[in-house]
């Protein structure tokens, strides 16, 4: 993509719809006079009373204890420098939305327009009222250090400046775990601190507090190393300055276990780095570009645990493992603050989950069979679910412990069950699924390349690693539409069936034979096959190409027709069944049949339950399959009821693998309460069902467009079930992000099938089948 696209993008993605990202949403009923009666005058007088009389019922009866405040002047934001407190407005509101996904905390952005020490203090201190904690943003050196020193002296709540412990705590959890995996000791290791701002003294001060010392630690700014003679040094540099003899970076880093980088790209040499001593640890933590480029790093050295700041590689020192969840324990017990041993018991935490085994959930989204504790993982991905149950309680722990507490949690099963209820389930799976995707992307065809949304949808793909597009049309056509929309596909494969006549007809021959019994003549095959349908069914079939996405622009039928007579359906599939995933604010619920079958049988609901019930579980989601109509357990009668009945009863004698029950109404499938008082002996009672299955298409149909339309559910499908190779058919008219979701979906269910049909997996299969037969 070019530069001036993605800035495009960026500024689309902020300007779109409401501006920026975030709003504030009610938490109470809202809809009737009483209601807001109760909101407002008069109600709202009795808790402000109570208040007076205690001020401690603020955190009963107001948001506060759930209420952070993200805090900036402008004056050091991200990469970008001084650019003023209207400018950094984006990130903080990026903060927000941070801790809001990653540990359900409520923020406030507040942008001063300041940067006057006092007056910053002053207004800061100002809104403790309001706010249950402080999070200070990008305020430049050295005034972040006093500005955050006043405010922790001054404030009864939490106050922490995360671009300096953010990344001092996520990397002293890294460099525990390195030093352990090198047979290093924290107290012996000689580190060099590249950098000299914020990040680097607090990293610096936290190494130091869990066992470094500060004799084996050199610290390098731009003019070099920072030394005890030096003229007119500044406090925070003072505290690390050396009394060695050496000047540069490439003398201190000689001899040295560990290198620190808080600087700037390249600046460490793969001379420099095949200096260290055996075995040595290098976080270069620059962002974009780190301070020695991964690949060099572990070329250069094959004995070297390496940490960057980047997703892309293992390792990411990431401050969004602690930030969210350090505050989420302190709020929890309304600390007074976050001192030294809440740090360190964030530290402690995030070093202990990187040994602990990897849940599935995690293999599954970075695409690996076993992540475990090793070089190339020494601390937690951020999409581990197990960070908020590791690291707020062990905060709260310290809290507590510290005496900084004014609340006292007593029964921690039951707050880590209160924790896991916060995070929100509705857009994390579709997040661990694109990483997923990332890690193996496949060729994915658009049949529909002469139509923009594909095209773009195409490109933000491949720009961000998740498929490598083959586009399908006239090259004229679609370059010129590349062109009028400054769209940036170089490279891209474009092929016109109309004009690769020697594939047409390669193509026709298979078509022609696989369906001459079946009316079709090669004349017709060869017809057909000048359709981009057939044409980009026929390359999926002959490996020329991993996926199918078609559909935007046609009726559903006439896109599946192509793809069932080329491909076919799945060995030991009856059927091919349309699936919906719904992401909501409960979790993903999948809804099945949505899309292909009009008015299925009772064998028909059978099939259709096991084949949503296998494609769930590829999502690492375990199906809990509620079977609906209109009639619970025999309530009342009719056609529907009856064949939905009689369905469950065969699911239940034939496939007792499966965790499934009906029929029933869709209220008593989603609320466990509900079902419980009412039907105890379910199946289902004790959590609610995610797999529902409709009775026909049209009751699936319009209870998924209810769901996207009035329930705010953002809908990821139809994802076509039971063929033989990926083909995702797109809703007519789907949105650009709806079909970069699809085209998710189809690069996963590639990587599953190539799984699935690989040399190793089929052995084992036959070995299976030959066993039973021998029993």
């Amino acid at each position: 993509m070019s530069k001036t696209n993605r800035k495009q993008d960026a500024l689309d993605y902020h300007s779109q719809g409401r501006p920026g990202k975030i709003q504030v949403v009610p938490t109470k009923p809202t809809n009737s006079q009483r209601d807001l009666s109760l909101a407002y005058s008069p109600g709202v007088a009795e808790p402000c009373l109570r208040i007076a009389e205690n001020k401690e019922d603020v955190y009963k009866y107001t948001a506060k204890g759930n209420l952070v405040a993200v805090i900036s002047n402008g004056s050091a934001v991200l990469g970008l420098g001084d650019i003023g407190p209207e400018a950094g407005k984006p990130v903080m509101e990026g903060k927000g939305l941070l801790f809001k996904i990653f540990a359900d905390i409520d923020v406030f952005d507040l942008e001063l327009d300041t940067q006057n020490i006092d007056e910053f203090v002053m207004i800061v201190k100002a809104l403790e009222p309001t706010f249950g904690g402080i999070n200070l943003e990008d305020i430049k050196a050295p005034e972040c250090f006093e500005i955050e020193r006043r405010l922790k002296e001054c404030m009864s709540i939490p106050v922490m400046h995360d671009d300096q412990h953010g990344t001092a705590i996520i990397s002293a959890a890294a460099l525990i775990n390195a030093c352990e995996i090198q047979k290093k000791k924290l107290d012996k290791v000689k580190i060099v601190v590249n950098g000299a701002g914020a990040a680097a003294i607090s990293c610096t001060r936290l190494y130091v507090s869990l066992g470094a010392k500060k004799e084996n630690i050199v610290m390098v700014d731009r003019s070099g190393v920072i030394r005890s003679d030096r003229d007119k040094l500044e406090g925070t540099k003072a505290e690390f300055a050396t009394t060695r003899k050496i000047n540069t970076l490439a003398e201190a880093v000689k001899d040295s276990d560990v290198f620190i980088g808080l600087s700037s790209p390249d600046v460490l040499t793969a001379e420099m780095l095949k200096t260290m001593a055996k075995n040595p640890i290098v976080f270069a933590m620059a962002n974009p570009n780190p301070e020695i480029a991964y690949e060099l790093a572990i070329k250069t050295r094959k004995d070297i645990i390496m940490a960057t700041g980047r997703s892309d590689y293992p390792n990411q020192v990431n401050n969004v493992l602690g930030f969210p969840y350090i505050f989420r324990g302190a709020l929890d017990v309304r600390a007074t603050g976050i001192n030294e041993e809440m740090k360190k018991a964030a530290v402690i935490a995030i070093a202990e989950l990187a040994k602990k085994t990897v849940p599935e959930a995690v293999n599954l989204a970075y695409n690996s069979k076993n992540l475990k504790f090793g070089k190339d993982y020494i601390i937690p991905k951020p999409i581990d679910l197990r960070l908020i149950t590791s690291v707020s309680p062990a905060v709260a722990k310290a809290a507590m412990e510290s005496g900084v507490a004014r609340k006292h949690i007593t029964d921690w099963e039951a707050y880590n069950e209160e924790l896991k209820t916060r995070l929100g389930l509705d857009d994390k799976l579709l997040r661990a699924i694109t990483n997923k995707a990332k890690s193996s992307p496949k060729r994915v065809v658009f049949a529909e390349a002469d139509n923009y949304k594909i095209l773009k949808a195409a490109q933000i793909v491949r720009d961000e690693g998740i498929a490598i597009p083959i586009l399908l049309g006239d090259k004229e056509k679609i370059s010129h539409i590349m062109l009028e929309h400054e769209l940036e596909l170089e490279g891209v494969m474009i092929i016109n069936p109309l004009e690769d006549l020697n594939t047409c007809n390669k193509y026709a021959e298979f078509l022609y034979k696989k369906r001459q019994r079946r009316g079709v003549t090669l004349f017709e095959a060869k017809k057909l096959m000048r359709d981009r349908n057939y044409f980009g069914a026929a390359m999926v079939q002959f490996g020329e190409a991993d996926a199918l996405i078609s559909g935007l622009t046609k009726d559903y039928g006439s896109t599946i027709k192509p793809a069932l007579q080329v491909i076919g359906i799945e060995e030991g599939v009856n059927r091919v069944a349309g699936m919906y995933m719904m992401l909501t604010k409960k979790g993903p619920v999948f809804f099945g049949d949505t899309t292909v079958n009009e008015n299925p049988t009772v064998d028909e609901l059978v099939d259709i339950t096991t084949l949503l019930d296998h494609s769930v579980k590829k999502f690492n989601v375990q199906p809990r399959v509620a079977m609906l109509s209109y009639s619970n357990f025999g309530s009342n009668d009719g056609i529907v009821p009856q064949k939905v009945r009689q369905a469950v009863k065969i699911l239940h004698e034939k496939h007792k693998e499966i965790i499934v029950d009906g029929e029933m109404q869709a209220n008593f499938a989603m609320n466990p309460d509900l079902l419980k008082d009412n039907y105890p002996f379910s199946s289902l009672v004790g959590a609610p069902a995610n797999v529902l299955i409709f009775p026909n298409l049209e009751s699936g149909n319009i209870a998924y467009k209810l769901l996207q339309e009035l329930g705010g559910a953002e809908a990821v499908g139809p994802i076509l079930l039971g063929l033989n190779k990926p083909v995702h058919i797109l809703q007519l008219g789907s949105s650009v992000r709806e079909i970069v979701n699809m085209v998710t979906i189809a690069v996963v269910d590639a990587q599953t099938k190539e799984e699935q049909n690989s040399p190793i997996v089929k052995r084992a299969k036959g070995i299976f089948k030959r066993t039973l037969k021998v029993k």
